[in-house]
């Protein structure tokens, strides 16, 4: 039966592979040593700074889904309750009609928020064959992806602090052989990058949505994913190679520096960090968003006393100076 799914991440493992030996290269020709774990691992860094420059578009559109979707919670409370308690199969259907017509005059969707890891995965995915391959396929004299046998054979030797590149936490417990400078260094790799995840969707939860958001049934799965995700990556990630570890954890930092410059410079309306946003606007002097003057700039007119029915205003005498 073949492997579908090694099928589907074979463009991805080649994609990966490349991208690395490019990074990699270009580090030796730049005198750094080419069986050098801190080599390899540069190369693992700057795939992903590729990666997520690539995905810039992608993350824009996140923002302005997750915006939508805040953005209709107040319609979406209406629609709930329009149909609480109807269970038939016609209430039902209704009621998933007008929720699409919801989201597609807001411009959004609930799985448009997911977009960027999901486009991530398949690369997360063919960066673990790769790196967990590659001591089979230095033991066989084979070559993986864009990775020549000599490649290979370097990154399979390549360690950094004692600790093997291809070398994960869990088969160090399982094996005869225990490193443990594997198991340290996996060990705070797999907390940095359960921390940064978590950190990320903190701040995002604390700062960047508004008051009917976080009341919204939507924050409810919000807060349940908030704890779900790094648990599921910490417990996956020790199976997870050393390098697969450094590329994840780098990642969750690109994503962390991103989300503080977008709550920062770009924050939700009617989010904590929103007003914190026009009080620095208005601290210096600029005029606050969603209004056409400043309140500096505000003049304040005094209405002119109405007359009544009929009656006109008399011109008044100008006094003259007396000879």
């Amino acid at each position: 039966m073949p492997d579908f799914f090694g099928i589907i991440l074979t463009p991805f493992k080649w994609l990966v592979s490349w991208i690395m030996v490019l990074f990699h290269d270009g580090l030796t020709s730049l005198g750094m040593s080419p069986d050098s774990g801190w080599t390899w691992t540069f190369a693992i860094i700057g795939l992903v700074l590729v990666i997520r420059a690539a995905l810039i578009p992608v993350f824009v559109k996140q923002i302005k889904a997750q915006r939508g979707m805040q953005a209709l919670q107040p319609d979406m409370k209406k629609l709930q309750a329009k149909y609480k308690g109807k269970t038939d199969q016609l209430s039902r259907q209704a009621m998933a009609q007008e929720q699409m017509a919801l989201y597609k005059e807001h411009g959004t969707n609930p799985f448009s928020a997911c977009l960027p890891m999901v486009i991530q995965m398949p690369f997360f995915f063919s960066l673990y064959q790769v790196l967990s391959g590659v001591s089979h396929a230095n033991a066989t004299n084979q070559a993986i992806g864009a990775l020549s046998h000599a490649q290979v054979q370097q990154f399979d030797q390549a360690s950094i602090l004692g600790a093997p590149l291809s070398a994960a936490f869990l088969p160090q417990l399982q094996g005869g052989n225990l490193n443990i400078s594997v198991v340290v260094l996996s060990l705070i790799m797999i907390v940095a990058m359960t921390a940064s995840q978590f950190i990320t969707q903190r701040q995002i939860m604390s700062k960047n949505m508004s008051d009917e958001a976080m009341a919204s049934p939507f924050m409810r799965q919000q807060k349940m994913m908030l704890y779900v995700l790094p648990l599921v990556f910490g417990v996956g990630g020790i199976n997870f190679p050393i390098g697969v570890l450094i590329y994840w954890t780098t990642t969750n930092l690109w994503t962390m520096g991103q989300q503080f410059f977008v709550i920062r410079r770009m924050p939700t309306p009617g989010s904590p960090a929103y007003r914190e946003y026009q009080e620095r606007r208005e601290a210096k002097g600029l005029p606050l968003l969603g209004t056409s003057l400043s309140k500096k700039s505000a003049v304040e007119t005094v209405p002119e006393p109405e007359l009544p029915m009929g009656q006109r205003p008399q011109p008044q005498r100008k006094n003259r100076k007396k000879k």
